[in-house]
């Protein structure tokens, strides 16, 4: 009889259901990847990418996950259409040799019960390098307007644009450039 509970116990826990990882599909419309970088000392000039998709997988369970995002570099808009040609250019995004810059991250670093810093590689000018985005506000819940379950956080990173080969007008035009990404990602 012992035997035949024992059994039956251990096949209930092996046929119930474990705590699996979430995937999340990038919500274009609302995810907005924007850099500062520093216009010759006299102010800090801001640009965003229109165009950005992407996964997220999260394990809030074993609090890690992954991240792939591509932007669309010819979707740079300064608000200066003139500038965004230039951006264009060979001189800084290259968009006809480098069509997207990527992140591509392995691991989603918590703090408590929420992410704090994701680690990854971003691609740029097909240049990889280590960039650790900070996480500085992080919300799931469900979406009343889309009736799914929605996450969104907003990241913060810094690179040095020279790294990544762009180098035209450095360091005059600043070599730091500041990412601020707000984005919002469905449940698949």
């Amino acid at each position: 009889m012992k035997n035949r509970l024992l059994i039956a116990l251990l096949g209930a826990v092996v046929a119930a259901p474990a705590f699996a990882a979430e995937s999340y599909t990038i919500d274009p419309r609302h995810t907005l990847p924007m850099y500062e970088i520093d216009h010759f000392g006299w102010s800090t000039q801001r640009g965003r990418f229109k165009s950005v998709n992407g996964k997220i997988v999260l394990d809030r369970a074993a609090k890690t996950g992954t991240v792939d995002v591509v932007i669309d570099v010819a979707s740079v808009d300064s608000g200066v259409d003139k500038l965004d040609e230039h951006l264009r250019s060979e001189d800084f995004f290259n968009v006809a040799r480098y069509p997207t810059m990527t992140f591509k991250s392995k691991k989603i670093v918590f703090r408590g019960d929420k992410p704090a810093s994701v680690p990854g590689e971003l691609t740029l000018l097909g240049v990889t390098k280590p960039v650790t985005l900070t996480i500085n506000a992080f919300h799931c819940a469900p979406n009343a307007f889309a009736k799914k379950d929605a996450c969104g956080a907003d990241a913060v990173a810094s690179l040095k644009r020279t790294d990544f080969g762009m180098t035209t007008m450095a360091p005059g035009l600043g070599d730091e450039v500041k990412l601020l990404i707000s984005i919002e990602a469905f449940k698949d």
